[in-house]
């Protein structure tokens, strides 16, 4: 699978910045912060990124 952004691996998991926010429990401006590559989540939070969108880790590309 190739790479792909944040937005796009939460776009294809179904979620909006707000649903994904909540899921993890973050701020909506957290989430559009990572997904503009302004701040990077920390290694738990990648974690459930990688949970929550169903993708792996090597098939994200962090801006």
């Amino acid at each position: 699978m190739p790479q792909i952004t944040l937005k796009a691996a939460r776009v294809n998991a179904g979620l909006t910045q707000s649903a994904a926010a909540e899921k993890l429990n973050v701020s909506i401006s957290t989430v559009k912060s990572w997904e503009k590559g302004k701040t990077f989540p920390k290694q738990p939070q990648i974690e459930q990124l990688c949970e929550i969108y169903g993708v792996s880790y090597d098939n994200i590309f962090f801006n």
